[in-house]
């Protein structure tokens, strides 16, 4: 693609940016026929090179963000599928999130978004802000139908989203040590993330007993907490960098201290993305840039750090068939395809592969709050992709995929972790009681690690 950018704009690291990843777009259209809000609504400016255009414009004029490219831009869900498709290798991700924090400087938007948005920044990332806004949304829970009628759609959105049954706490959240009572391996920091750990805590708690059992010590660093991705993704930059910033510093500081940290693992893998991108986002803070580039390059997905360990054959065998969601973050923004699949397999589990499996179910961090009309589309295109293959559970990696697939199906949906130490001597995960009759019990004998 040709760009008309001056020699005083190109001296702009960001700019210069700009252009490198606009001049990699050769037109070619591939793009349009994986986005999902183009097949969905078949408009070009809702398709990645349709956006692109838009961008194009709107940085090499130096404009504060219209309307329109507000619009479009505001509709992309980042799902990174243009990604996967692109032959010519358009780094398309960095792009929107650079227009995105273009929007959120110069464009305009209306009081109730606004509110929204801040409301969101101020909740998500915070894992008590966020307990307190789950109580007072049950208590909200009621007025459903006058907030309909007012058509205040971004809260109803939430309220929709929010879990009616009360919240429990995880076994372990840290900080501290979960000390395996095997022989020592290994010895890995967890994200314990930020939303997830409210939402659905046990994803955390799997995944410590799946390592324990292999040998793995897992530490949560004191003072880590959200990987940025939420606010980064609302063009919030300044605020997804301090949250980067404060995870580099606690990470560093466990792996400067004493033994060997062998990974950082991550087991929401929209989380995961942005960690891994950590060395990209911090690169021009001076103090921070090479220690971000250690962090992301030990960033694993957990069951791309399962991967490498024997299992085992597991103590609970079954004949589930398993629809394996792969959540847009696991398969397009980290290229994770094959692992979690390979898995479930030797776990016992019967994986089938769900039709247009590339397209994004709609929750996209804040997307299905802050787009729910698409986001309806999209989680009910899946679900019926989905049922199309008759599974008696789903399982994905994503805590958003997990909480955007429960509201639109009465198919049990649990994390890939959570089936995975079921299988090898776990407790059975949420919601799936009805299945208990499929599986050759064998309960665990004793805890599996320590907490220092």
């Amino acid at each position: 693609m040709q760009t008309r950018f001056t020699a005083k704009q190109l001296r702009d690291p960001r700019i210069a940016e700009v252009d490198r990843i606009l001049r990699r777009c050769v037109h070619c259209g591939l793009c349009t026929a994986t986005c999902p809000t183009y097949v969905l609504l078949g408009d070009e400016r809702d398709s990645p090179r349709g956006r692109i255009y838009l961008m194009k414009e709107m940085f090499e004029h130096d404009r504060a963000a219209s309307r329109q490219v507000q619009h479009h831009v505001d509709r992309c869900l980042s799902c990174l599928s243009c990604m996967t498709t692109c032959p010519s290798g358009v780094d398309y991700m960095h792009l929107v999130d650079r227009a995105r924090q273009h929007i959120h400087q110069t464009g305009s938007r209306g009081f109730r978004e606004r509110l929204v948005r801040t409301l969101l920044a101020a909740t998500l990332p915070y894992p008590e802000r966020m307990r307190l806004a789950l109580q007072a949304a049950r208590l909200a829970r009621p007025f459903l139908p006058l907030l309909r009628t007012l058509g205040l759609k971004e809260l109803v959105a939430m309220l929709e989203l929010a879990p009616a049954g009360l919240l429990r706490a995880a076994d372990f959240s840290g900080p501290g040590t979960a000390a395996t009572k095997v022989a020592r391996r290994k010895r890995v920091i967890l994200l314990a993330g930020c939303a997830q750990q409210v939402l659905r805590p046990e994803i955390n708690d799997a995944t410590i007993r799946l390592l324990a059992r292999r040998g793995v010590d897992v530490e949560v660093a004191p003072g880590a907490g959200c990987c940025g991705a939420l606010v980064y993704h609302m063009g919030r930059e300044d605020a997804a960098i301090a949250f980067a910033k404060r995870n580099v510093d606690a990470w560093t500081r466990l792996i400067d201290k004493g033994d060997p940290i062998d990974a950082v693992i991550v087991n929401t893998s929209g989380c995961g993305t942005t960690v891994k991108d950590y060395a990209h986002m911090l690169k021009g803070e001076r103090k921070y840039a090479e220690r971000a580039a250690r962090i992301a390059a030990m960033a694993r997905d957990v069951t791309e750090f399962l991967a490498s360990f024997d299992m085992g054959p597991p103590k609970r065998w079954s004949s589930l068939r398993v629809a394996y969601h792969a959540a847009c973050s696991m398969q397009h923004g980290q290229g994770i395809t094959e692992e979690p699949r390979k898995l479930l397999r030797d776990a016992g589990f019967t994986v089938v592969e769900v039709p247009e499996g590339h397209l994004c179910c709609g929750s996209a961090g804040t997307y299905n709050v802050l787009q729910p009309a698409i986001a309806g589309d999209l989680r009910d295109r899946k679900v019926a992709n989905i049922r199309s293959v008759r599974p008696d559970l789903v399982v994905a990696g994503n805590i958003g995929c997990i909480t955007q697939l429960a509201r639109g199906m009465d198919i049990p949906i649990a994390h890939t972790v959570e089936l995975l130490d079921w299988a090898y001597g776990g407790p059975m995960p949420r919601g799936l009681d009805a299945l208990a009759h499929h599986v050759q019990d064998v309960p665990e004998a004793a805890p599996l690690f320590v907490v220092t």
